[in-house]
């Protein structure tokens, strides 16, 4: 149970109270066997799908390699077809599949790539050069590219993600994903069910005055799915605000079927017409099959639209052009056997919540296989005419999960203030705990104690406390009630409970009654069940007076204490006061799928004893960590190696580049050109000479060469065109620079012939001046130097070729400038000083009394309401003739 506060789309982007050391970013993952999606929360940041470097929404979920080369996304679907082998896809089918499972069978139907055993007898894939990569691995890879994409958007690290989830996912593929995410140098914030997230998503912009049910029927690649999930609004009895609860009723799902399925049929009708015209069998042509298998997906696509379909594709194998035409009847009688199983992960999920139709308001349609037209109409022909009109297809089908996923990951997060929404979901699956009865006697077998401890329809987020009467260490057995799918074990983990014997002795010289073990179990957020705490628990009687009154009255028993009934004949109980929520608001299960702890520091009670917890994976145990730094170890290894590479390729095609561009420059027959005009005959024979040199050396040793050298070859170039460009620009430059000089020269000299006249007129009135006439014979001398210096300098200027280096630089000219334009700006904002008041003086026969004559000082106030001159200005403060040209002058 989260509590989301969502103020609106638009506020998330412009959360700028917070301080700047203080800004995360949550990426959302949503996380498909054909494609992901992925969505970035940052504050600055627009919320909205990431995309990716060719500015698409969604990417497709494969990884390739081309000669050494690896490549993500489209690029690498497109290369399935020319290297079959090293393109893996549809890897989310291999998710902690035990290898001998029917899953993998299945795989090897839909995909060329070879598959081998792994050392934790799950599926690794194999690349034509004999690499194995883990599918935990290879998901890696797919995520650590998404994390690129968002830090690119962000600017700055991401680490913290939320990825979707179907809600029939095992703990077995939960770890798989928890794995891949920390190979991939993410952490995980959270695992949300597909469904949920959608239901996020499409409350973030509704209020549900009256409660409504609504089922989110998902039709993805991999399986199809139905959450039905309440909605409902109501101010928190504590603030008064409003909020919504979404509450998961029911789900119901089938693995078997989805958008892979109707693809490998799609594809058998393509064989089947190939075969029969060509008398071949292309399936034994890998190329081949992976161009059926791109143009069965294209075919059905454009089916859901259209009758029929033509396709093309030319030297599908063994050099035959292949050309047929397909009927959606065709695709659809294929499929017949198909058509009563769409609608029951409906029915499925209504039993599982108690509900009928009538319950329903609408039916949200997601994912790609919708729109295939047979799956809208079984789902249209399941709901009946009762909520026919209700199905909804304006719900955006591709993007509602990873948005709500990413609206949820904010709601964890302390950098995100959100809506108000309260998500409870549930668990799909029934989870037991059994354990073995200790004996009554030696030779007396040992008999086995099983217990429902979660029900599938249980809340996630809670904990259960089973107590046991054991004196002697114990293990307790972790398993679903039934395979979750063929192939599958029961069995998630083993806890070997330990310090028992020794605690339950402790507790008894302590003066304990029946001295007990409880074990408390944690169904996660995230999904993750195991034993998060145990402990050895007695009540000690106090035997003072107070203590017995306390017995007396009713206040010496425990609320947690059980009946002394012994655990080896009846199964162990929940407590009253075992449930409760998580208190966790960001959970990050570890690769042993432990939930994190409540940090909250409890006091030491003499009457609990803490004991040792061990678990064991006995059937499919997630990676270890040695494993997992193994893995990350080889992803670093490949993202050094493809940035040295990225980092050479561009060293080698900017210097081509730059050959290219010399060559051109020295073969343009045009004598007329700036290269041509401001090199002289000796330097172009030079540049021409290392040019044909670097040519050579290009050809010959570029394949094999360093990123150092390309770049000490382009140096060696551009030492020798440098004095060339330094000659053109400083030509551009001069005009600009002298006609600089010459305005603060013509400025200066207009600003002293005023301000000398002003300066004489003003002593003649005897007033105060703003300047002395010490201060104006200074300028003047400036003046003069500068006009001099410019004026000799110009002249020899004037003498030097285009293929010369210049005598006068214009950063020296620019220098000399600035000191007169700094001393004539230090004049001109003087602020005209205040004239000096001067009182009569009074007389003898003046009545009233007058105070004595002051004089007021006279203010340089430096803060002149005058504008001062600045580089560039047409109009010149100090100029009252009509303006002329700088050539005039």
């Amino acid at each position: 149970m989260r509590l989301l506060t969502l103020w609106s789309l638009i506020s998330l982007s412009v959360l700028t109270y917070l301080p700047q050391y203080a800004l995360a970013s949550v990426l959302a993952i949503d996380y498909g066997n054909d494609f992901i999606k992925a969505s970035l929360m940052k504050p600055g940041v627009p919320f909205d799908v990431l995309l990716n470097k060719d500015s698409k929404r969604k990417i497709s979920s494969v990884v390739a390699w081309k000669k050494g080369d690896r490549l993500f996304g489209q690029d690498a679907f497109n290369l399935a077809s020319r290297f079959p082998s090293d393109t893996f896809s549809s890897l989310k089918l291999l998710q902690a599949s035990p290898f001998d499972s029917p899953a993998v069978s299945y795989y090897g139907k839909v995909s060329t790539s070879d598959v081998a055993e792994s050392s934790r007898k799950t599926v690794s894939l194999v690349q034509s050069d004999g690499t194995e990569w883990a599918v935990e691995e290879l998901v890696a890879m797919e995520f650590a590219y998404i994390k690129h994409l968002a830090e690119l958007v962000a600017n700055e690290k991401v680490t913290d993600v939320i990825v979707t989830v179907p809600p029939y996912f095992s703990q077995f593929e939960r770890d798989a994903i928890a794995d891949a995410i920390e190979i991939s140098g993410l952490r995980t914030l959270a695992l949300i069910n597909d469904g949920t997230a959608v239901a996020v998503n499409y409350a973030m912009t509704r209020t549900f005055p009256t409660p409504e049910y609504h089922i989110i029927y998902d039709a993805g690649a991999s399986g199809i799915r139905a959450t039905i999930a309440s909605f409902t609004t109501a101010s928190d009895p504590k603030t008064g605000a409003l909020g919504t609860h979404i509450a998961v009723a029911g789900v119901g799902y089938d693995r078997t079927l989805g958008g892979i399925e109707l693809d490998r049929r799609m594809r058998e009708i393509l064989i089947e017409a190939f075969n029969s015209k060509h008398r071949k069998d292309i399936r034994e042509d890998k190329r081949g099959m992976a161009k059926l298998w791109k143009e069965a997906q294209r075919v059905k696509a454009i089916l859901s639209a259209n009758a029929e379909v033509t396709s093309y594709i030319e030297s599908l194998a063994w050099d035959i052009d292949f050309k047929t035409k397909t009927t959606r009847a065709q695709f659809e009688a294929a499929c017949e056997d198909l058509k009563g199983e769409f609608a029951k992960p409906i029915e499925s999920a209504l039993k599982n919540a108690g509900l009928t139709l009538d319950n329903i308001t609408s039916v949200i349609l997601m994912g790609g296989s919708t729109r295939t037209p047979m799956i809208q109409a079984a789902v249209k022909a399941a709901v009946g005419d009762i909520i026919r009109d209700r199905v909804a297809t304006n719900v955006n089908a591709d993007e509602a999960a990873v948005l709500g996923a990413a609206l949820h990951g904010a709601s964890l997060s302390r950098q995100f203030k959100t809506k108000n929404i309260k998500v409870t979901d549930i668990c799909a699956h029934d989870i037991q705990v059994s354990y073995f009865a200790a004996p009554t006697s030696s030779n007396t077998r040992p008999r086995s104690i099983a217990t429902l401890i979660f029900p599938a329809g249980s809340k996630v987020g809670t904990k259960k406390i089973l107590t046991f009467k054991r004196k002697e260490d114990f293990s307790l057995f972790i398993d679903y009630k039934n395979p979750v799918a063929p192939g599958y074990p029961t069995r998630m983990l083993e806890v070997d409970l330990g310090n028992v014997t020794e605690a339950i002795a402790n507790l008894t010289e302590r003066g304990a009654v029946d001295p007990v073990v409880k074990a408390t179990i944690t169904l996660s957020e995230s999904g993750f069940v195991t034993v998060t705490d145990a402990i050895a628990y007695g009540e000690i009687k106090d035997e003072s007076l107070t203590g017995k009154l306390k017995e007396f009255f009713g206040g010496g028993s425990s609320s947690t204490d059980e009946a002394t009934q012994s655990a080896e004949n009846t199964p162990p109980r929940d407590s009253d006061s075992a449930s409760s929520s998580s208190s966790s608001a960001s959970e990050a299960p570890s690769s042993s799928a432990t939930p994190e702890k409540d940090n909250k520091p409890t006091a030491p009670v003499e009457n609990t004893i803490p004991l040792s917890i061990d678990v064991r994976f006995t059937t499919i145990p997630p990676m270890t960590v040695d494993e997992k730094k193994k893995a990350r170890g080889r992803l670093r290894a490949i993202d050094l190696e493809e940035t040295a590479k990225n980092r050479r390729a561009e060293a080698r095609n900017t210097f081509e580049s730059y050959l290219y561009r010399l060559r051109d420059l020295l073969t343009d027959d045009n004598a007329e050109t700036p290269f041509k005009k401001c090199s002289q005959s000796s330097e172009r024979q030079a540049i021409s000479e290392k040019l044909d040199e670097s040519f050579s050396w290009l050809f010959d040793r570029g394949d094999l060469a360093e990123t150092s050298q390309f770049l000490d070859k382009r140096i060696a170039l551009e030492t020798l065109e440098k004095p060339i460009i330094h000659r053109y620009q400083e030509i551009e430059a001069f005009p600009q620079a002298l006609n600089n000089s010459q305005m603060w020269n013509w400025s200066t000299r207009l600003f002293l012939q005023e301000a000398r006249q002003n300066l004489t007129a003003e002593i003649a009135a005897d007033l105060p001046s703003k300047w002395t006439k010490d201060e104006l014979d200074g300028l003047e001398r400036t003046l003069r130097e500068h006009e001099a210096w410019l004026s000799e300098w110009v002249e020899k200027q004037k003498s030097v070729k285009s293929y010369e280096d210049p005598v006068i630089e214009t950063t020296e000219m620019k220098a000399r400038a600035k000191v007169l334009e700094t001393h004539l700006q230090k004049l001109w904002k003087r602020k005209v000083p205040k004239a000096i008041k001067k009182k009569p003086k009074q007389t003898a026969t003046t009545t009233t009394a007058e105070p004595q004559e002051t004089e007021e000082a006279v203010v340089d106030d430096e803060n002149s309401e005058e504008a001062p001159f600045t580089e560039g200005e047409e109009q010149i403060p100090l100029q009252k003739e009509e303006d002329r040209s700088h050539d005039e002058l």
